[in-house]
Formats: C-alpha cells, sequence, structure tokens
C-alpha cells in the first residue's frame, strides 16, 4: 500500500490500485472524492473555501482552493486518466462549525457550495459526513473506491 497526501488546497488522484490517498484536518474545510469503479480512478481534494468571490488574485491562481473551481478540475484531471463522468461516484467529508474570529460557517457554506456544483451536473453525493464541531481525516482506498472519514481516532466507512 502506497499513502499520498492530499494537502490543504490541494487535489491528488491515481490510477494504481494500491494507493490509499489521505488529507487530514477537516475542520471548516471539506474533502471531496471521486471514483470510478471500472476505470479504478480516483481522486481526492481539500477545499478551504466554497468560491474564489472576493479572494485576491494571487489566491485565485490554486483552483484546488475553492470548492466552485477545485471539484470541476479534479474531475477533468479524472477523466483525463480515464475516468467517465457518468460512473463518478462523489463523497463528502468535513464542513465543520469550527470557530474562528469572523463567526462566518464556512464548513456549512463549504458544503452547500459543493452540492451546489454537483447538483449543475446532476450528479448527487453517494455519501456525506458535514458539520458538527470536530475535524476528520479522509481516506480513498483505490483497489475499491471505499471512503473512511477517521474523527477523534475512530475510522469509520462513509456509506
Amino acid at each position: 500500500m502506497s499513502t499520498i497526501i492530499v494537502g490543504l488546497s490541494d487535489m491528488q488522484f491515481s490510477v494504481d490500485p494500491v494507493d490509499v490517498l489521505v488529507t487530514y484536518s477537516l475542520g471548516s474545510c471539506i474533502g471531496v472524492s471521486a471514483y470510478d469503479p471500472q476505470a479504478r480512478v480516483g481522486g481526492l481534494i481539500h477545499c478551504l473555501l466554497p468560491s474564489p468571490g472576493e479572494a485576491p488574485d494571487g489566491e485565485k491562481k490554486n483552483p484546488f482552493k475553492f470548492v466552485t473551481t477545485g471539484v470541476p478540475a479534479m474531475v477533468r484531471s479524472l477523466l483525463e486518466a480515464g475516468a467517465s463522468q457518468n460512473r463518478l461516484i462523489f463523497m463528502g467529508a468535513g464542513g465543520a462549525n469550527i470557530r474562528s474570529k469572523y463567526h462566518v460557517p464556512i464548513g456549512a457554506e463549504n458544503a452547500e457550495a459543493l452540492r451546489g456544483v454537483l447538483a449543475y451536473n446532476n450528479v448527487r453525493l453517494a455519501a456525506e459526513e458535514f458539520g458538527g464541531t470536530i475535524p476528520r481525516t479522509m481516506f480513498l482506498h483505490l483497489d475499491t473506491g471505499r471512503v473512511v472519514v477517521r474523527t477523534m481516532g475512530v475510522p469509520h466507512d462513509l456509506e
């Protein structure tokens, strides 16, 4: 097994069934996995904010930082790697209500932005775990498409 780490505002994908993609510390951020079970191609993204909106131009250069630009960019990468859009299975986790000095519900806004992007493309999440107040870690196993979420050290399948 080979572990590929997905950092903050990052996306990774793989076509190797021995790989496991993992992203840590999903507080108000969200993790989104997309997996094609026939091609065995999958990706995982760690998005910080819902959309570029009022972000400074320098920050807009990284599409993976934002849900509305990052998820479509991930899908394009998966299609180029051999996935089929109509077979992709999407799952999401994170979006916790983490206190910030701005008192903005970024976690809920991230989850809503994801649902909007997917709905625009007539896609729904196969499974999700958003909200709460505790950070999560998310794993995507490329051999099966299994998504595991670990919260407070306790792993469970996202179904």
